[in-house]
């Protein structure tokens, strides 16, 4: 079975390492009528595309920044950043498996069964943050009175900027995308015409703490997807380097463990590739690969120039919070 750990020691730049990793991938699937790995060398293609083709996200950014210069006007009280990324390789693979652990799992103990190639195939089109702008905003306290509650009003105008967003954004020739999940939880501060386009992991957060809004957009110009999220200076702190920070190997190592549990190994072809390529990244020693613009010295401390293991960034605007001296 071909890994992208197969490909991390040979010096090459993110770029080739992705152009073979894709096409012996693709070469192997078409060979062995493996339609997962297909999909799987289709994704990566995309990256290669990000990564060839970046010109548009000058366009893009420039549109998101319209944003920004409107909540330093609306909002000059708040500080807040927004930045842009184009998701690592190393995350972009790990959830690209993770995707299909779970959907086999969830399916299996919904169905009792494994769900086809073509239902897998088909869970991995919604793929849609490749690329994706954090806004994360804070509320000085010195613009806090005595009887509000800071994280109370830090919400408040999250959902405020949350209900605002679409709107302006399709007047800049994005698209909003559904969110697809009818069933969970939306919290009555998002306006009623576009709630279902928001993931609100505000209302609902997810096992870990996580708490954010998501939203995805078409970006019309461009034509990629887009991502969007927001959060508060403390669910970014949480999600960073918290408890649901995305690098816990030894959670997520132990999450995957137990699905792995479930489903035992020869019974499903399709989750044991996946697994065992998930497993691999997720035991990788960052420090014994070579990959060129990259070093690391441990799991911690790593110098990405390459956006191997870290996103690349793209934009990065930050507003810090006027009139603190007038309250």
């Amino acid at each position: 079975m071909i890994t992208l750990n197969d490909y991390l020691y040979s010096g090459d730049t993110v770029l080739k390492i992705l152009l073979h990793y894709s096409s012996d991938l693709k070469e192997d699937a078409i060979k062995t009528h493996n339609q997962i790995d297909l999909a799987h060398s289709n994704f990566l293609i995309q990256i290669i595309e990000l990564l060839e083709h970046a010109d548009f996200l000058t366009s893009q950014s420039n549109r998101i920044k319209e944003f920004y210069m409107y909540m330093t006007e609306k909002y000059p009280f708040l500080a807040f950043t927004f930045k842009g990324r184009i998701k690592s390789l190393i995350r972009a693979e790990e959830k690209f498996n993770g995707y299909i652990l779970e959907y086999i799992h969830d399916y299996y103990m919904e169905n009792q069964r494994y769900p086809s190639e073509a239902e897998i195939k088909n869970n991995l089109s919604f793929f849609r943050d490749l690329i994706a702008y954090r806004i994360v905003i804070s509320l000085p306290q010195c613009h806090v009175s005595e009887e509000e509650n800071r994280e109370s009003e830090e919400i408040k105008y999250l959902y405020e900027i949350a209900n605002v967003i679409p709107g302006f954004l399709e007047e800049r020739g994005f698209t909003a995308e559904l969110s697809g999940l009818s069933g969970r939880s939306v919290s009555e501060s998002l306006s009623d015409n576009i709630r279902s386009y928001y993931r609100d992991y505000v209302e609902t957060p997810r096992s870990s703490g996580y708490q954010s809004l998501h939203i995805t957009f078409y970006d019309n110009f461009a034509r990629c997807y887009t991502e969007v999220q927001l959060r508060t200076k403390d669910m970014d702190d949480l999600a960073e380097i918290g408890s649901a920070n995305h690098f816990g190997y030894e959670k997520q190592q132990e999450e995957n463990r137990s699905k792995r549990d479930m489903i035992p190994e020869g019974e499903c072809k399709c989750f044991d590739e996946a697994y065992e390529r998930l497993i691999k990244l997720q035991q990788l020693d960052l420090s014994t690969i070579d990959v060129n613009m990259f070093k690391a010295f441990n799991n911690q401390l790593i110098n990405d120039g390459c956006g191997l293991f870290r996103g690349r960034q793209i934009l990065p605007f930050e507003h810090l919070s006027r009139f603190q001296n007038d309250m």
